[in-house]
């Protein structure tokens, strides 16, 4: 399987689940803004929205959105442990992905078009307040379902870096979980590969 993939970009979740899978993947760099893979394909041609990640399968299929490419990881290394094979535990982890992807991820993108500073600002608030939310949530678990790591803590780990790059305050136990996750060997291999570190 490959992996198109921009350093730090939201791809930086599925890197780290297949990585915590034991899942080998080749990966190909994305220059997003000139949308060309480091082997010189137009990257439009791979994924038409024109964004990472995208999951090239092994009978050449390509997955798109980082929520259903995680899922896809884990659910093909069940004994990895990363996401329940049935039950509500599993359903927490699709609830937390999706809490994620529609009310954190998508609250970055005036930060990231450089919007007026107004809607910067608004967007701050947003993101803290989804932050305030996960942390009255965590509460002094380890990870957001329990004592398991999942795709879900992978896919929080992104936003908390970000937020920690834009300087956005995040709750104690947030920042705490954000440095439990960096510090698992398998996610600081995957920093490393990505030149994160």
């Amino acid at each position: 399987m490959k992996l198109y993939y921009a350093p730090g970009a939201c791809s930086l979740s599925p890197h780290i689940v297949a990585a915590e899978a034991g899942i080998a993947l080749t990966l190909e760099k994305v220059d997003l803004k000139a949308h060309k893979t480091q082997a010189g394909a137009d990257y439009y041609t791979i994924n038409p929205k024109g964004y990472v990640p995208a999951l090239q399968l092994d009978d050449g299929e390509i997955l798109t959105e980082g929520p259903a490419i995680v899922q896809y990881l884990a659910d093909r290394k069940p004994d990895s442990g990363l996401i329940p094979t049935e039950g509500t535990g599993r359903y927490k982890v699709l609830e937390w992905l999706t809490f994620i992807n529609g009310e954190i991820h998508k609250s970055f993108a005036p930060l990231f078009r450089k919007a007026p500073q107004d809607q910067q600002a608004a967007a701050k608030e947003t993101i803290q307040k989804r932050f305030a939310y996960a942390a009255i949530t965590l509460g002094a678990k380890d990870y957001l379902t329990g004592t398991h790591f999942t795709p879900a803590d992978a896919y929080l780990f992104v936003m908390l870096r970000w937020a920690e790059k834009m300087d956005i305050p995040m709750p104690a136990n947030l920042h705490h979980l954000f440095e439990r996750i960096k510090a698992r060997p398998k996610v600081a291999h995957v920093l490393k590969a990505e030149g994160l570190d």
